[in-house]
């Protein structure tokens, strides 16, 4: 019985919302912390992409210089490949006459050229503040990618514990006469699955020893510290994501054949870190990043650098939670769903939906340089999923609330009432409200008389050809069917649609019941059988009505002082030769009714005496 409880518990629709809900949840937690792929992957980076772009600050870049052999230095100094004297003479220039910090060079000098270039070259890698570069290949190949020698690194060992290193599979170095560089860094990356490239790999782990990126080279290289041992970025699978905190108009970029030239202000370059590397097309070092879809991959390096300084000097911003925070969002919204979704109305919920998407983008926004990882667009798919889940099933339960309501209604009032109901828009047609009542009583006068000679069958049928007489008149002018009284019934009308004219309608049922108990009479007596009379009472004013059943049974029903007043009425009628005993309500409210005065009568359970009336078209029994 208790496994019986809790599957209708699971079930019903509220255990169905709160299932629902739930997996919207789920859904939220699966983007925060699962590898995502297909759309899940790439609206996630396209949202968190127009971020990073909002947050991208103008402000100038005071700590880094690029030098750019852009197309005016190749036009003003020559065609590329450069002369190796020609980039020595670049480095040696921004070293002694603009005194930098240090300086890094963004290209992989693969091949032996002029002597005397390579050879102070490596002198300046091997004894100044100079980086070279290396770049690894993360694709395992059939024969590995091997070129150049290697140089630079740390034994693995060697490296902090928390480091995570990318396997590299192959490289392209610098020729073995620069191999004796002391800082080199790796340029190598893997762009994500759209072709951006967002993410670096800070260490890059290679037969037992790890090389750091380029940027990192060069702050280890000014900082001091061991090769490939000093960052603080988050890191994911290795990878760190370049923050792009800054806008490329913030950087200074300077051409070479300015600095090469001395045409380059000191004050713009003096003191700061250098990166060297070309924005010519045909060098082909161009990547597509969150900021541009055709960026100089110089200043991909900038970014991290930058990102890298900020860490140092303690001005990175601080590490919020994302992730987590993300996900109390979904929870918080999936338990406004289960609250608010049966309550309001589906129009209602979907703005509501919307709005908590909205304040989610909002909070998304100002997350963003604060944690790195959070899936963007976790609680967006919880809401989606809401709203293409969460938001039809509910309609479907309200509808079949709503059919159930009207199915119920459809024993208690006529079909044009149902039908004014449903283009009413009324929300809870069988909630208790206080109306206008008019309350029509009805039974057959005689009753046990005429049924107790009669066989079961008989008396079945003439209780059905009366109550027919009855229903058909209430219904036809739009009253609501309380009960059945045995041989009566009871109706009223007002409820639970308001009706000005509510008396008048009333009375015309009474005639019109009055007119068929007649026509049925008249055949009985033709039949040889006992003729039939109608009692009715009426009286209009204040009531209750409503559905005031239990959890076993509904009943729509009205109760109130008009109502056992209509109810006595009816029992006085059999003192009078009328038909149809009407109180004092129903003929101040009647507009199209002229109505005989029949006096006072004491009514039970009433102190004073009750003024009585009958219609003037209302005969006696025998009429």
């Amino acid at each position: 019985m208790v496994r019986s409880f809790l599957l209708r518990s699971l079930f019903s629709a509220a255990g169905l919302r709160v299932a629902i809900a739930a997996l919207s949840v789920a859904l939220s937690v699966w983007m925060q912390w699962m590898p995502l792929s297909g759309n899940a992957y790439f609206s996630n980076e396209w949202l968190r992409d127009q971020f990073v772009r909002l947050h991208a600050s103008d402000v100038a870049e005071p700590r880094i210089v690029v030098v750019d052999i852009d197309e005016a230095s190749l036009a003003a100094a020559g065609p590329w490949p450069w002369p190796r004297e020609r980039l020595a003479a670049l480095i040696e220039t921004l070293l002694s006459d603009y005194g930098v910090r240090g300086v890094a060079l963004d290209m992989v000098l693969a091949e032996r050229a002029d002597g005397d270039g390579d050879m102070r070259l490596a002198m300046l890698a091997q004894h100044g503040p100079v980086v070279m570069a290396q770049a690894f290949d993360y694709a395992p190949r059939s024969i590995p990618l091997r070129v150049g020698a290697l140089a630079g690194g740390a034994p693995a060992s060697d490296l902090s514990p928390s480091s995570a290193a990318v396997i590299g599979h192959g490289y392209i170095a610098n020729h073995a006469g620069l191999a004796q560089a002391a800082r080199v860094g790796n340029i190598g990356f893997v762009p994500d699955a759209d072709g951006m490239l967002r993410r670096l790999p800070l260490q890059t782990a290679f037969e037992g020893r790890e090389y750091a990126t380029l940027s990192l080279a060069l702050f280890d290289c000014c900082s001091g510290a061991k090769a490939g041992s000093t960052f603080a970025l988050p890191v994911k699978d290795g990878f760190a994501r370049v923050p792009f905190s800054r806008d490329w108009a913030a950087y200074t970029v300077v051409p070479a054949s300015d600095i090469l030239s001395l045409r380059a202000p000191v004050t713009a370059v003096s003191g700061r870190l250098v990166l060297i590397g070309s924005s010519a097309l045909g060098l082909s070092d161009r990547v597509a990043t969150p900021l541009s879809p055709s960026t100089s991959g110089v200043l991909v390096h900038a970014a991290l650098l930058s990102a890298l300084l900020d860490e140092g000097a303690s001005n990175a911003a601080s590490v919020w939670p994302g992730q987590w925070m993300a996900v109390i969002f979904s929870l918080l919204v999936a338990a406004l769903a289960v609250y608010t979704f049966p309550r309001l109305s589906a129009i209602t919920n979907v703005a509501l939906l919307g709005g908590t998407a909205l304040a989610w983008l909002g909070l998304a926004y100002a997350l963003t340089p604060h944690d790195p990882y959070f899936s963007v667009a976790g609680p967006l798919l919880s809401i989606l999923f809401l709203l293409i889940v969460a938001v039809p099933f509910d309609w479907q339960v309200s509808q079949g609330k709503s059919r159930a309501l009207l199915g119920t209604l459809r024993q208690y009032v006529a079909k044009s009432v149902v039908d004014e109901l449903l283009r009413s828009k009324v929300t809870n047609p069988l909630a208790p409200v206080q109306r206008n009542v008019t309350t029509l009583i009805a039974d057959m006068e005689g009753y046990t008389g005429q049924v107790e000679s009669l066989a079961i069958e008989d008396a079945a049928q003439l209780t059905r050809d009366f109550l027919d007489c009855l229903t058909r008149p209430v219904l036809e002018m739009g009253g609501t069917l309380d009960k059945y009284t045995g041989d009566g019934l009871v109706a009223f009308w007002g409820a639970p649609l308001p009706i000005d004219d509510h008396a008048d309608l009333a009375l015309d049922a009474a005639q019109h019941i009055v007119q068929e108990v007649r026509n049925l009479s008249r055949a009985r007596e033709q039949a040889g059988k006992p003729p039939l009379r109608a009692r009715i009472g009426i009286e209009s004013g204040i009531a209750m009505a409503g559905d005031f059943g239990t959890s076993f049974r509904s009943i729509y029903t009205a109760v109130g002082d008009s109502v056992n007043v209509a109810s006595r009425l009816q029992e006085t009628a059999r003192n009078f030769p009328y038909d149809i005993i009407v109180g004092q309500g129903t003929v101040s409210q009647s507009a199209r009714h002229r109505f005989k005065l029949l006096g006072e009568v004491a009514l039970r359970g009433k102190g004073k005496p009750t003024t009585i009336y009958t219609p003037e078209s209302s005969g006696s029994g025998s009429q």
